[in-house]
């Protein structure tokens, strides 16, 4: 098979096997971190969690750091992305102990948030660094692969850490503390694996690194504008991201009310509630890793887009056969499906961006992605909390959630004519 020749070709080269190694334990320390965050505020027994209250969770933490997107990128497309990397993951970890101290000091809310926002923030400069390097360890002609193996992988790495914090909290007690203690020394180990690269392999080129942050930051407001004229050059580029953003949207809204559905509808306890949340998670880990082993293919036989149409059609269509039950086995069968379609568009979109925008603008472009990819999270949230009822029930939810895929879909049908570089 071609997919596994080129897999073979890609974990023989040594620097993307680093660079994967970094991915996957920094993503499996998001995954422990993610569940501590989401066991605190959804599931701790003396709260109360209402889909408003979700909202503005993930408003607080997401919404913030969103502003900060696209300075990242400007400073990833001037700073050694592998030092990126590494002074990331060593903040991350000393923040994430830090939260793990709040927790058992039982202070306010606010300040809770604070400090998990601070951890997540950090993350858009190690995330967006890491896409933005994969094509300097890995050439053209691989990339669709390198794409559905590395973010995939790393998809994977974080449903394992989730899995590994629920088994951590069944042990210890059900203390949200040493979960997240658990995703900072993760954090550390990534940081640590960093080192193994050079400081100038990930890029940018030595002509274009500023180590001076004040002259960088100093560029900043001209570099994002540069940015979004290159990218607003680059159609493709920008017809795929908007593509990607409203099924991060759908898949938002979706989030919610399965969060909802563990929480009230599906269970009588805290533990059973986040037991089945546990398993929705590695079923959607199973769909991302199936992702991973048709998108080459079906790339090569539909294109970029034409796959990326097929993923938005078939959630279309599946979502609501499966979702509209509200019963635990087809909505697992959906969170199969729909994180199949995901990542699969997901690949697809990472990989027209990144032949598509040059090397000096990819760092920046990568961080609107992510900017795009949190306001639109948010933003489902938002719109969830005004349609679900407490048990997280809501037709009207999965209908509309439908209607936008194949709107998606029908988008991507017309776009797909005119980009023939990715047929």
């Amino acid at each position: 098979m071609s997919v596994v020749r080129d897999l073979r070709v890609l974990l023989r080269l040594p620097n993307f096997r680093r660079l994967l190694t970094v991915r996957l334990l920094s993503q499996a320390a998001d995954g422990v971190f993610q569940v501590a965050l989401a066991a605190h505020v959804v599931f701790s027994p003396e709260k109360q969690t209402s889909p408003g209250a979700i909202a503005s969770a993930m408003a607080v933490l997401l919404l913030p750091y969103s502003l900060i997107g696209p300075f990242a990128g400007v400073l990833l497309d001037r700073w050694r992305r592998r030092q990126v990397i590494l002074y990331g993951n060593l903040l991350r970890a000393a923040l994430a102990t830090c939260t793990a101290v709040l927790i058992l000091s039982s202070v306010p809310d606010w300040l809770f948030y604070v400090s998990a926002l601070a951890v997540t923030a950090v993350n858009r400069f190690v995330l967006a660094g890491l896409s933005a390097a994969l094509p300097r360890v890995v050439e053209d002609g691989h990339l669709v692969v390198a794409n559905s193996l590395s973010p995939t992988a790393g998809t994977l790495a974080a449903t394992a850490g989730g899995g590994l914090a629920f088994l951590v909290r069944l042990v210890v007690s059900s203390s949200d503390a040493a979960v997240v203690l658990l995703g900072a020394a993760l954090y550390l180990t990534s940081a640590l694996a960093s080192v193994t690269m050079t400081r100038d392999l990930l890029g940018p080129d030595p002509g274009q690194v500023q180590p001076r942050i004040g002259a960088a930051l100093a560029s900043t407001a001209r570099g994002l504008g540069e940015g979004l004229r290159h990218l607003a050059e680059r159609r493709d580029a920008a017809v795929a991201l908007l593509a990607m953003t409203l099924m991060r949207f759908c898949y938002g809204a979706l989030t919610v009310m399965v969060l909802m559905l563990c929480r009230y509808a599906w269970s009588d306890t805290e533990e059973d509630g986040i037991a089945l949340l546990g398993v929705a998670l590695l079923v959607s880990g199973a769909g991302f890793f199936a992702a991973a082993v048709v998108t080459p293919a079906a790339v090569g036989r539909l294109g970029s887009f034409g796959w990326m149409m097929a993923c938005a059609a078939s959630a279309a269509v599946l979502e609501p056969a499966l979702a509209l039950p509200f019963s635990p086995t087809p909505m697992l069968a959906a969170a199969f499906v729909l994180g199949l379609t995901t990542q699969g568009a997901k690949i697809s979109t990472d990989t027209v961006v990144q032949t598509s925008v040059d090397d000096a603008y990819r760092g920046r472009v990568f961080s609107l992605y992510d900017v795009l990819f949190n306001v639109a999270f948010v933003g489902a949230a938002g719109v969830a909390a005004l349609i679900l009822p407490p048990d997280g029930r809501s037709a009207p939810l999965v209908l509309g959630v439908a209607a936008l895929y194949a709107c998606t879909a029908v988008g991507l049908f017309r776009w797909k004519k005119h980009a023939t570089k990715y047929e």
